[in-house]
């Protein structure tokens, strides 16, 4: 038990020392310090209630979903009517009172309809029921009604996507380890820590970024288009508020190109220097793109943004290289936020901020100094304690308590791991019960001296009764610690991660280090009774 060659005590020292060197860049910035931009610099990051930042509530517009069910389902039904072998001849589609119904216009083709729609719909996953409810009515006309259990997936799809769309984009702005969690079944909360514009933020997270390309109708007359009148199978769209038009045209309502076939989406300038979007689209989309402009050539075709015409152009020529070119009343910061939406893709559905708070700087400093001051309160206190009470055996448990704050900062910091207020609680709780271990085992020295065991071998038997005791109380303690990451979120998942590594550490420092200590002390000075 206390034999420790020279190749374990370089490698215990080594792990020592590579804890504390990993805590310095965090210590220097929690003392308010530069680091040397020339040093590698692994750092706690500062939860939102000590660096400050932004919380922001998301609320989804959860009845978009049907409408947007109902468009992508007509779509389908028309390509799979053109599709079929031989082709089903229909009649207008309705998508009126929130299902889609339509004519086949052949009582005979009827069957072959029916076989063409039932790859449209799928199961949904263990309820026995389908996305959609297929009837034929009067023996020709067919309904299409999604169900509910449709619904309730189609909103559970929707938000996780929502979710990570929200994640990427705040990604893309460089902030450090946000917290972004699904709160009930339409809302999204968003904590950044360390963010200077908010306002920046939530124009970001507000904007849904559904870009397409749509075909003008110039069959549409000014006047009906003044009265918001659209011909069959087109539909009135208005332009962008920063539009150089103003008023609405008509698009077709079908084909045209969706933008989350865009694989990427940059800032730039046109000939003129004005600055622009350049977007590329995947194979499938260029080819798309291809197809729409070779068909069309000397025809408008409107780029749409969330609903609001950008601009109109005319197709001069095909464009054949899958990349393209978004123009509008753009500026510098406002064509690289556009840029960043459309490469984070469009929101499944539109996001409504219904809170935001905004934690300052001076508040979250106020945290980290209290904080401070408590652990350095408790850590006297534990200090103070240790030494009076078992003398050089409190000392070596107190250097073991000050190695393990640092190599916990220093773990921390090779994580990435978020520092919160609830954290430093941990640490605090760290220095109270980091000690527990070296009662127990210098309270067993004491208890073996008294019945008569010598010195070394009152040690060795301390060490090692005293190990089962820790060992069991730590492990129940780590438990508790792991289900309080697994099931809580923000600051409580903050507090059980420094919880975790304070347990792990100082059974390391406690025991490990101390009896590698004492070991060397009883081998270097052999004493013949313990001030203990």
């Amino acid at each position: 038990m206390l034999d420790f060659p020279r190749w374990k005590r370089i490698w215990l020292w080594g792990i020592t020392l590579l804890g504390v060197l990993l805590a310095v860049p965090s210590l220097t910035m929690l003392t308010g310090q530069r680091w040397p931009a020339s040093l590698p610099d692994p750092q706690v990051n500062l939860g939102l209630d000590l660096a400050g930042g932004s919380h922001i509530l998301l609320e989804a517009d959860t009845a978009q979903v049907r409408d947007l069910r109902l468009q992508g389902m007509e779509e389908e039904v028309r390509r799979a009517m053109r599709e079929a072998t031989p082709a089903v001849d229909i009649g207008d589609i309705s998508t009126a009172n929130g299902r889609l119904s339509f004519m086949v216009e052949q009582e005979t083709q009827v069957d072959a309809a029916r076989e063409a729609l039932l790859p449209l719909t799928e199961g949904v996953g263990l309820t026995g029921q389908r996305d959609w409810e297929i009837r034929v009515i009067d023996g020709q006309r067919f309904e299409l009604t999604p169900t509910t259990a449709g619904l309730e997936q189609a909103v559970e799809n929707a938000m996780d996507t929502a979710t990570d769309v929200v994640r990427r984009r705040i990604d893309e702005l460089g902030t450090r380890e946000p917290t972004i969690i699904r709160q009930g079944d339409e809302r999204i909360v968003v904590q950044v820590p360390g963010l200077d514009d908010p306002a920046k933020l939530k124009a970001l997270l507000g904007q849904t970024a559904k870009l397409e390309f749509k075909l003008v109708d110039q069959t549409a007359l000014p006047s009906d288009i003044a009265q918001g009148i659209a011909p069959p199978g087109s539909q009135i769209v208005p332009y962008a508020a920063d539009s150089q038009q103003q008023g609405a045209i008509a698009v077709k309502r079908l084909g045209g190109i969706q933008g989350d076939q865009l694989t990427n989406a940059q800032q730039g300038y046109d000939q003129n220097g004005t600055p622009v979007v350049n977007i590329t689209f995947n194979q499938e989309g260029g080819r798309k793109f291809a197809a729409l402009t070779q068909a069309n050539v000397g025809k408008p075709f409107a780029i749409i943004l969330d609903g609001e015409v950008l601009s109109a152009p005319n197709i001069n020529e095909p464009i054949l290289g899958g990349q393209a070119q978004i123009s509008g009343s753009f500026n510098v910061d406002s064509a690289n936020a556009l840029a960043i939406s459309l490469r984070s893709g469009a929101l499944p559905i539109d996001l409504k901020v219904v809170e935001e708070r905004t934690v300052g700087p001076d508040l979250g400093a106020d945290s980290i100094n209290k904080g401070v001051l408590a652990l350095l309160v408790g850590g006297v206190a534990v200090l103070v304690i240790m030494a009076v009470t078992y003398g050089r055996f409190g000392m070596y448990a107190n250097f073991a308590l000050l190695l393990n704050v640092l190599i916990i900062l220093g773990i921390m910091a090779l994580m990435g791991t978020t520092l919160t207020l609830p954290g430093i609680a941990g640490f605090v709780l760290t220095v109270g019960t980091a000690v527990d271990a070296n009662v127990l085992i210098n309270e067993r020295i004491r208890e073996e001296r008294r019945r008569g065991r010598r010195v070394v071998q009152a040690v060795e038997v301390g060490y090692r009764e005293a190990q089962r005791a820790i060992f069991d109380a730590n492990i129940t303690n780590v438990i508790a610690g792991v289900l309080l990451f697994l099931f809580g979120s923000g600051p409580i998942r903050g507090f059980a991660i420094v919880l975790i590594i304070g347990i792990v550490t100082s059974v390391f420092t406690a025991v490990t280090l101390t009896r590698m200590w004492v070991a060397g002390y009883l081998r270097k000075h052999r004493p013949s009774d313990l001030n203990i």
